[in-house]
């Protein structure tokens, strides 16, 4: 049963929201406004997100996400920067031991302490650039994750029930969580990696500085490292994305199976849900397989080829020893060059893997971000500031989005201080009705009016302070039983919310609780009885004082 009640009452501030007016003129609704409409008077703890994903849909997925990233621009070029000066200081070392071998070693030559020193000196600058660009780079990567997460969900906070009406709660989850975390990853490690390979092009220098043909020797295997890591990088694209949407199919499982526990365990079907995850978790893993054989191809070609590179160093330069052409710390060093190398060509292949991944998560991202709501304010629209609770349902009809009719030609006209129940088999549209009141769906022909405007005509925020709603299921945040009876007025004193669960008929039951209106009801409010939770509902819902109440 639906009951819609225009209580009459009039919200112009002393049920304790702090609301600034609107900007537009709103004459014609009798108000004297001149700011927007703020529901609920709540002052943000946290900043919001200095950028957001750039809209553009040409764009490849990195230009996007490339506004996320230069929000952050200062410490991320701080960390850079700082890693390079510490793999200047690192490529110095080789040629300090093979000066060290050459000049030190010889009698009368320069003291051995005195390049130790040089080395020490070195391995503390060495360090601490290690720690303060790993500081800021760890820094940087939390930021473009808090932004990414801020992001999305106050995306989520505004699609229209449509949107959620045909997606899975387990997808969102694993979009709002492991594919942030793969592209956040990417964003802040790609360029740091790609920075610590430009050791291969001080180490080159270094070299050629030795003996320029040796310098060449020494990257002769470097094309085909390259060759392979492209090769790699195009098989790894669609893996990733398999395994993302896999990963998503297996938090889908788990969520349905913990918000329907009580179903699973009073049919006593625990053995065929745990073999449906059994199932999608062998998807999962057949993915992660198939990532693992293109890695298992190409990742130890890519490593070794460089080590072949310091084998032909050592033949060539051993050749250039015994011909007087260079000397032993020379050859020293440049074999320590060569092992520079080696490190950031591992690198390579794992950018690569996280790139394809990163690519493939974004990409799943976008898909939401790219949804647009169904139900947004229409240009021009007004807030509806002072109701008096007339309700009228003008000739409506609507379709849900798979074609089905429920409502056709449907007319009802509730005065201010009237209680109206709507009564009918299942399936009717008594649901739909105060769905359809409170905009959650548009209707498909007539018009929804509150005080003789088109519901279309007023901001949603300003609709939905007005209407105050009772579902069927009553849904309880894991917080207090104080805090889930204030959802709705935050600022609400202790005795205005005694007051309302007095109204609804609750007090009683959360008296006898430990810990009374302190106690923490436990995810969704299970640890009362459905009965109690109804009662919270209707609570949270009288303290706000709607001028319209609707109990579903």
């Amino acid at each position: 049963m639906t009951a819609v009640h225009p209580n009459g009452a009039s919200t112009n501030g002393s049920n304790g929201h702090r609301r600034r007016e609107p900007k537009v003129d709103q004459s014609a609704f009798g108000a004297d406004v001149t700011s927007p409409f703020v529901p609920i008077g709540v002052t943000p703890r946290y900043p919001p997100p200095r950028r957001n994903i750039d809209p553009d849909r040409s764009k490849s997925w990195l230009k996007r996400a490339l506004p996320i990233v230069l929000a952050h621009k200062k410490i991320f070029i701080a960390s850079l920067v700082i890693s390079f000066i510490g793999l200047i200081f690192q490529v110095a070392i080789p040629g300090v031991v093979g000066e060290a071998i050459d000049k030190g070693l010889k009698k009368g030559g320069t003291p051995l302490s005195h390049f130790v020193w040089i080395l020490v000196i070195l391995g503390l600058l060495r360090g601490t650039s290690i720690y303060f660009s790993r500081k800021f780079l760890l820094n940087t990567a939390y930021r473009i994750e808090y932004d990414l997460r801020n992001i999305i969900y106050e995306h989520l906070s505004r699609m229209s029930f449509s949107f959620y009406d045909r997606v899975q709660s387990g997808q969102l989850i694993s979009r709002a969580n492991s594919d942030i975390r793969a592209v956040q990853m990417y964003l802040s490690q790609a360029p740091f990696i790609l920075v610590q390979c430009g050791v291969v092009v001080l180490a080159f220098v270094e070299i050629a500085t030795i003996n320029v043909s040796l310098a060449f020797v020494a990257l002769a295997t470097m094309p085909f490292v390259f060759i392979a890591g492209i090769k790699m990088r195009k098989q790894m694209f669609p893996v990733s994305w398999l395994i993302q949407a896999r990963l998503a199919d297996v938090a889908t499982v788990v969520d349905e199976n913990i918000q329907g526990v009580r179903v699973v365990k009073s049919f006593a079907a625990e053995e065929n849900q745990l073999n449906l995850l059994t199932s999608t978790a062998k998807r999962a893993e057949w993915s992660n397989v198939q990532q693992a054989n293109i890695r298992s191809r190409f990742a130890p070609l890519m490593e070794n080829l460089p080590r072949l590179g310091q084998a032909l160093v050592l033949l060539y330069g051993g050749y250039l020893a015994i011909n007087g052409q260079a000397t032993v710390g020379d050859i020293t060093a440049v074999l320590a060059y060569v092992l520079l190398m080696v490190p950031p060509f591992r690198q390579l292949g794992f950018v690569m893997m996280m790139g394809q991944r990163a690519a493939a998560s974004a990409n799943r991202i976008y898909e939401v971000l790219d949804e647009q709501p169904d139900v947004v304010d229409r240009p021009g629209a007004v807030d509806l500031v002072e109701c008096s609770g007339d309700v009228h349902f003008d000739d409506v009809s609507f379709v849900y989005g798979n074609g089905t009719p429920v409502l056709e030609h449907f007319e009802l006209r509730l005065r201010p201080g009237e209680t109206v129940a709507l009564v009918g088999r299942t399936g009717t549209g008594k649901s739909t009705v105060a769905r359809l009141l409170a905009r959650f769906y548009d209707v498909t022909d007539g018009a929804v009016r509150v005080d003789d405007k088109d519901v279309r005509d007023v901001t949603l925020l300003s609709l939905r302070h007005q209407i105050g709603m009772v579902l069927d299921d009553p849904f309880l945040f894991s917080v207090s039983i104080r805090d889930n009876i204030a959802y709705g007025r935050p600022d609400a004193s202790t005795d205005e919310i005694v007051a309302a669960a007095e109204a609804a008929g609750a007090a009683g039951f959360i008296g006898r609780l430990p810990e009374g209106y302190d106690t923490v009801v436990g995810e969704r409010g299970f640890t009362l009885s459905g009965g109690q939770r109804q009662r919270l509902a209707i609570a949270r819902t009288l303290l706000v004082n709607p001028p319209i109440l609707v109990l579903d």
